[in-house]
This record gives C-alpha cells, structure tokens and sequence, in this order.
C-alpha cells in the first residue's frame, strides 16, 4: 500500500476519515460526512487510486450509495440505488431495501464491478463502478430463497442482513456471500447459480432434526474472510462459534473456538486474517451467553489471535481497559494494513465511538480517538 494511509469509519450518525502523517507521526481526524446519516460501509477501491464507495441510509431520504473520485473529497449519489423487483412474491408483496449494509469491490479484472449486500438480505451488482445497481438474480430470486432466510424478521438486531461479500482473487466466477439469517452460500459461475455452504455449522438455537441430520441452511453466519493469496482457506465468526475450512481438503467447517478459553466462548463478530499467513487471524469475542448481551466478557476488552490456524489463541488486552468497558464491536469495525516492510497494524472501532489500533501485530493497544457516535465500520485506505 503507497499514498496516506486513513481509517475509513462509518457510524449511526455519520463518516469520517481518520489520517496518519507519517513525518509528525499523529493522526487527525476529518469530518464529517453525512451528518445524521447512518452510514454501514465505506469501502475504497483498491483497482482505482482516491475512488470509494459509501453505503448512507437516510431516514428521510431512503438508502442509497454515494460515489467519490477524489479520495472523500466530494461525493455524487448513484443514479439506481440497490432495489428489489416491485414484483410480488410467493410469500406476499414485493421486498423492499431498509439499507445497504455491505460493499463489496469486484475482481481486479472487472475494474468496474461492484458487489452490496443489504437488509432485508438481497444481493445486487453494479457494472458502472456504483452509479446503477441491478439484482443478482440468480440469488434474489433463486426458487429456495426465502427458505434459505427464513424470514424478513429473524431476530437480527437492525434487520436481516447479506453480508461478506467475497470475490475469489484467484477466480473471478467464485463468490461467497453471508445471510444473517439464512447461512453461507458459494457460486462458480459469477452468481447465476448458487449452493449451501454450511456443513459442519453447528445451529444450537434450531432444535436436533429427528433423524440427527445436520440443517442445509437457516444459519446465522456473522462474517466470513478467505485469505487474499491462499484462497482455498477460510474463516468465519458464526452465531455459533468460530470455524475454519480448508477448501483443497474438505468443504466441512471445523470449529477452532472449541480452543478458545472457555471463559472466553468463541462468539463474535470481526475476524481478520494476516495478509500473507493463512494461519493467523485476529477475533474480538463477545459475551454471547443467556441474553445475548454483546459485549465484552466481564467487561474485559480483547482481541484473541491464533498464530496456528485456530489450534491456540493468545490474548492481547495490553492498553484495554482492564474493566468495566462493556464494549462491542462490530463485523466490519476490524480493520488492518500491512507497510511495505510487513508490519501489521490492527484497528478497531467499538459502540462507545471509540478506535483503537496495535501497530505491533496486536501486542499493545493505544485509544486514536474517543466520542465518535455508534461505530459501524472501518476500512483502510491509501490516499493520494
């Protein structure tokens, strides 16, 4: 990564951009954007320098996407926002878009192509590089779908979402996709077809089959990353534990948590993975007991990493808080960037409008800002 490095961050009031200067060593904060506006993703295009893509939802004005050419600078809304048929279902009348949650760059050979996931859970494509957006048909309409979802009012805080909008580097026809609920679902033929991708998931809010069979679908994935350059390894933080699965082995996940400190549980949302080593990754657990208070365990803050592919995990709390901070962190507010000498810096953004970043692989901790509102998502950036 070349240019500035900043912190895209979304949040229920609004975005802003947080920038590192290199020759004083500090980071200022911008913004914001959107003011008022509950903004899920900003995600910049790493196939076209100072462009990006934002996800605003207005509670006036609708859900919609808002370009930018010029790292942030100004913004143009699309011309077709994400939107369902007006066509009526088996189910009843036509879906609707509450809001974009996800977005998703296509391949590096498509330098147009984006992907979005939204809620209720929908998944759509531009060709325009975000201007216009059209169903992905082959998903939205696909005959088992609302199987698959189980219904526009599942429980999920917010709405039901399609999320983890994968597009395989190695294979531009491969996409992987989430539904919270609904479960992981895998096309090779750039979306037209689709399968399940759940074997191995546990569903412990489901009641056991009588026959003892596992569930095709119903799960309750809350974000799944495949490694940049191994592409055949994944990973995914679930309702029900954190998974791993080696495609060139088995399309089973295997459930690493089970190696996390029972204490601890292996809930979350966030995962990320090392940008050249498939076997470590960064989580940040949560208390996902009795009611499902999401936030950290005890009021201890910390991020988990395994440097083994999930058989181990060291905790890294150093610079937390070492109580009484009830925090949560969301799927997309884990971040992290790789300098031309291979160090990583891990960031994240929590609930209290707080962001905090380890530039020692996640070995100590420091608070970059307080007093943000509600963070949503953080995404690295070079800017010109």
């Amino acid at each position: 990564m070349t240019g500035k490095t900043a912190l895209l961050i979304g949040t229920r009031k609004g975005a802003w951009v947080l920038e590192k200067h290199d020759v004083q060593n500090t980071w200022r904060l911008i913004g914001p954007k959107h003011l008022g506006s509950v903004v899920s993703h900003i995600v910049a295009d790493p196939r076209k320098p100072a462009y990006q893509l934002m996800s605003v939802g207005s509670g006036h004005l609708g859900p919609s996407v808002f370009m930018s050419s010029d790292a942030g600078a100004s913004w143009t809304e699309a011309k077709t926002p994400p939107a369902f048929s007006p066509v009526a279902t088996e189910q009843g009348e036509g879906r609707s878009v509450d809001h974009v949650f996800w977005l998703t760059p296509g391949h590096v050979s498509t330098p147009d192509v984006w992907y979005a996931g939204t809620s209720p859970q929908g998944m759509f494509r531009s060709d325009d590089a975000g201007n216009t957006w059209q169903e992905v048909t082959g998903f939205n309409h696909h005959p088992d779908f609302f199987q698959w979802r189980g219904g526009d009012k599942d429980g999920t805080p917010d709405g039901p979402k399609l999320h983890s909008i994968i597009v395989d580097p190695s294979n531009r026809q491969h996409l992987i996709v989430g539904m919270s609920g609904g479960g992981i679902f895998e096309s090779t033929d750039e979306g037209v077809s689709w399968k399940a991708l759940n074997k191995g998931v546990a569903m412990d809010f489901y009641p056991p089959k009588d026959d003892g069979s596992e569930y095709e679908f119903g799960h309750d994935p809350h974000c799944i990353v495949m490694h940049p350059i191994h592409t055949n390894r994944l990973y995914h933080q679930n309702h029900c534990g954190l998974y791993r699965m080696d495609r060139d082995v088995s399309d089973v996940w295997q459930r690493i948590g089970n190696n996390m400190p029972k204490e601890v549980g292996d809930i979350g949302f966030p995962i990320l993975v090392h940008p050249t080593d498939p076997d470590c990754i960064w989580v940040f657990p949560m208390d996902g007991s009795g009611l499902w208070p999401r936030t950290s365990p005890d009021g201890k803050p910390a991020v988990y990493c395994s440097r083994d592919g999930g058989a181990s995990f060291i905790r890294q709390d150093k610079g937390f808080p070492a109580d009484q901070a009830w925090w949560t962190v969301k799927r997309q507010a884990m971040a992290l960037h790789a300098d031309e000498k291979g160090a990583v810096s891990v960031f994240l953004g929590n609930t209290q409008g707080q962001i905090w970043a380890s530039f020692d692989n996640g070995e100590h901790w420091q608070c970059l800002v307080n007093d943000l509102p509600h963070i949503y998502a953080l995404e690295v950036a070079s800017l010109p």
